[in-house]
């Protein structure tokens, strides 16, 4: 399969597309603006709590204050009133699980996780899960194994959870010991600067949409990362020397003068997907409405009427 990465900058917003066998599969887009705040890690304040909701308010320095369910404050606290977690004043260290959308403040959550590379580090949840893409089951124990024998039992750490990412398939046990020692020393870190700030404050926030995509998306088997900013190729190419370094030869400058979405059609492609109505190759389309509380998709057959049956008409239109 022929992947590549294009990653499209301009000063109001970085994007990025990533193509299959010449089809366009993904988007992803990054406001400058109005940057998403999912996974960013604040020290907050208790303003309100509600223990008819099981919630509380809590100010981490956004024009609204954001929520937190007692659930999420801590796995074993499902069952506790709320007054008895919080009080109104009380500092907190929390992480946006949900953007802010409409007149809603983001959710929070009191479990940490913190991606790196392989990883994904939840202080004190004393758990090992691995990527369900990973689908070998002795490459799954033979990561899990390495893992857990980098915690030591009986030290400091004893309580950590990871979650092993699906591009750690096959990587050698240095790669992961080096990334439970980094995310250990970051932990660290973000624990001392919470324990100083002034309160509200940003401790933590997550990398920005090219970065991101380098660590989370792109793989040693994609075969061409196309970038068309000098300043972004090059913070990109410090970025994988130091961390991803398997993707060093995958990187390319693009300086052509056609715009990079243009090519394989992508910026067609993404103009036809924002629509409110998206047409299927089928024939059939979709309806998508966002709302506050949910976005729907009706799927429809449309000029597909199939062959054989109702239920073969119905599967196929699913599958396009």
């Amino acid at each position: 399969m022929n992947e590549e990465i294009l990653i499209n900058f301009s000063p109001m917003e970085t994007r990025v597309a990533v193509i299959e066998n010449g089809m366009l599969q993904e988007v992803h887009v990054e406001r400058n603006a109005s940057r998403g705040i999912v996974g960013n890690i604040y020290q907050g304040k208790v303003v309100r709590v509600l223990p008819g909701m099981q919630a509380a308010f809590v100010d981490i320095g956004l024009e609204k204050a954001a929520f937190i369910h007692a659930g999420d404050i801590e796995e074993s606290a499902k069952e506790q009133p709320i007054s008895s977690l919080l009080r109104e004043g009380q500092a907190i260290l929390v992480q946006v699980t949900k953007d802010p959308i409409g007149t809603k403040g983001a959710r929070l959550t009191t479990q940490i996780s913190i991606a790196s590379r392989f990883l994904v580090y939840m202080p004190g949840a004393n758990h090992i899960g691995v990527s369900q893409r990973i689908e070998d089951e002795d490459e799954r124990d033979r990561i899990r194994d390495i893992v857990i024998g980098a915690i030591d039992a009986d030290g400091p750490y004893a309580d950590d959870g990871f979650i092993i990412r699906t591009v750690a398939e096959g990587v050698l046990p240095h790669g992961l010991e080096e990334d439970i020692a980094f995310l250990r020393l970051l932990w660290g870190k973000l624990q001392e600067r919470a324990s100083s700030v002034k309160v509200p404050n940003i401790i933590y926030e997550d990398l920005p949409l090219a970065l991101r995509t380098l660590r989370d998306i792109a793989h040693p088997q994609v075969e061409k990362i196309r970038i068309d900013s000098k300043e972004t190729f090059q913070k990109a190419t410090e970025f994988v020397e130091q961390l991803v370094p398997e993707l060093a030869n995958a990187l390319e400058y693009y300086p052509g003068e056609r715009p990079i979405f243009d090519l394989y059609n992508v910026e067609d492609e993404i103009q036809k997907a924002l629509g409110r109505k998206v047409p299927l190759k089928s024939g059939g389309y979709l309806i998508i409405d966002q709302t506050e509380a949910m976005t729907t998709v009706d799927v429809n057959t449309g000029a597909y009427v199939g062959h054989r049956n109702l239920e073969e008409t119905i599967f196929r239109t699913n599958l396009d």
